[in-house]
């Protein structure tokens, strides 16, 4: 299980950590780059039924978008004819498209939005990056600089203001919110200072943008297509394609795991009709026969113990806070056990067939240069891996890497890349001690440190370590006082969100996201892995 924040949305996190971390980007790009989660397996059910560029533009008219190609669409995910049968009942893929169409289309449309927004992303990630080089400093110290810097950190009385105005919509106390209104609001301020910095880059440098439109390439040849200049300089289709491939791709897997889901359920579906029918009773009578007696009554006890067991993981306050949540939240888990158990026993012994195609993770290319790693630099299968000192996954992933590391020895090369989560308070800080070690060859002993004393990760604690593995604490301790190694890490962050990484460890074998992290699945990747080219 990956490292992710429960009971709220993922979108939402990624949305405010992208825009504290790419804040000269973010005014077109944020939900682009934001895609997680899937729709819940399935269960018993009855039949269902030209011109100076400004840095922003105006969201696209829901009638400029309709009928327009995605271009996302993933080749043979489901046949033209059938798309599944159950004891002989023949599910069309027209039945199970139709059923799903809005979810598609809202899906497809997102890629519609982003592809537009991307061009204009593009535009001022460039112009930043030329900013940054012009001074002799780092895109990530010009936004500080120019961006963060210059918010004006709002007051008490600003936030209780804001708090008051929205009181109907804040489920709690100020008290308990005043953090994430103050963030809010800051976040706002920074918004309106990154649009005004990048209007000042675009109005200083030569800026075309050559199409009124951006839309998908028809054919590969299109991707050549040369939709704006800067200063000379060429943004093509192809190169706003290759950005949008992790976006597309969760998408493809979106719309998958909804044409599977809805295909699972209209074979259970097919299985309850013939059961009822089998003992002459209707479909509802038989669910709810089957279910009520077995499912659990959650308790208010039942959810202190989740909740003790699991706070470390759940952010938005104390127990009293999401008491009914949580309770709401564990009931549907227990209906959802209780429907899963008895749409198997329905599926005992049933002949059903699936003609459904997973899509192809797309092969990404994700820098390796100057980052940690083991093993043979030119081996032909490279191991990427998005890490948090604080994630009790990561933890478990770490000797299972290693252990194909060593298991492959020439053939495998493992680099590890920083991704700390905002949740985890300690991690970006560890992050950054970590790099200081690799500054004095000792990064793989201290990470081995840092993962076994993932609850003590404070920046005395991180001290602490660096002498037990024996590192030159004069110098760790200035660099980390100074955050000397924060820009390392923040890169590695703003590459993983490019690579739509959003949750932790997200691991890549030859540029394609593994699926599946556990050992069997990750040594059947590097085989595979093995039979093709590496990545440039």
């Amino acid at each position: 299980m990956e490292c992710r924040i429960e009971l709220y949305s993922q979108e939402e996190i990624m949305k405010t950590r992208m825009f504290l971390l790419f804040i000269a980007m973010i005014i077109s790009a944020v939900v682009a780059r934001a895609q997680s989660g899937s729709p819940a397996s399935p269960s018993p059910r009855e039949p269902a039924k030209s011109g100076k560029q400004t840095a922003s533009q105006p969201a696209a008219k829901a009638t400029d978008i309709k009928n327009e190609d995605c271009g996302c669409e993933a080749k043979n995910i489901i046949p033209a004819d059938v798309a599944g049968i159950a004891n002989g009942i023949k599910i069309t893929a027209k039945e199970i498209a139709d059923h799903i169409k809005d979810e598609r289309d809202g899906l497809q449309k997102k890629v519609i939005e982003s592809r537009r927004r991307e061009l204009n992303l593009q535009i001022n990630s460039r112009l930043l990056e030329a900013e940054a080089m012009k001074k002799g400093t780092t895109p990530t110290k010009l936004i500080e600089q120019e961006i963060v810097g210059k918010a004006q950190e709002p007051t008490d009385a600003e936030a209780r203001a804001f708090y008051e105005q929205n009181k109907a919509r804040i489920p709690g106390a100020f008290k308990d919110f005043k953090p994430q209104i103050v963030a809010y609001l800051k976040a706002q301020r920074q918004e309106s200072a990154a649009k005004a910095y990048a209007d000042k880059l675009r109005a200083e440098a030569d800026v075309k943008v050559l199409v009124e439109k951006v839309t998908a390439p028809e054919k590969e040849s299109d991707r050549a297509n040369v939709l704006a200049t800067i200063n000379g300089a060429k943004i093509t289709s192809g190169d706003l394609e290759e950005s949008l491939k992790p976006l597309i791709y969760d998408v493809q897997l979106r719309v998958y795991a909804l044409m599977k889901n809805e295909l699972e359920l209209r074979v259970n579906d097919i299985l309850l009709e013939q059961e009822a029918q089998k003992r002459k009773t209707t479909a509802k009578a038989l669910v709810e026969a089957e279910l009520t007696p077995n499912v659990k009554k959650i308790s208010e006890q039942d959810a202190a113990k989740f909740y003790e067991e699991n706070k470390d993981r759940i952010d938005g306050g104390d127990f009293d806070m999401l008491k009914d949540q949580l309770i709401d939240h564990l009931q549907k888990n227990e209906q959802r056990r209780a429907e899963l158990v008895f749409a198997e026993r329905l599926r005992q012994g049933a002949k059903i067939e699936i003609n459904l195609k997973e899509p192809e993770p797309p092969v990404l290319q994700i820098a390796t240069d100057e980052q940690p790693s083991k093993g043979n630099a030119n081996a032909p299968v490279t191991i990427v891996e998005f890490t948090d000192f604080e994630c009790s996954t990561c933890q478990q992933s770490q000797p299972v890497l290693e252990r194909l590391a060593k298991e492959y020895s020439d053939k495998v090369r493992l680099v590890v890349r920083d991704y700390p989560l905002e949740k985890h308070k300690n991690a970006f800080k560890a992050a950054e001690a970590a790099e200081a070690a690799r500054e004095q060859a000792k990064y793989w002993e201290y990470v081995a440190v840092l993962f076994a004393n993932q609850k003590e990760l404070g920046v005395e604690k991180l001290k602490e370590y660096a002498s037990k593995v024996g590192l030159d604490r004069k110098k760790f301790d200035a660099e980390l006082q100074a955050s000397k190694y924060a820009g390392r890490v923040q890169r590695d962050m703003q590459d993983g969100m490019k690579a739509g990484v959003s949750g932790t460890p997200t691991i890549f074998i030859n540029g394609k996201r593994a699926a599946d992290t556990t050992y069997a699945a990750l040594r059947a990747a590097i085989e595979e892995a093995l039979t093709k080219p590496a990545m440039n």
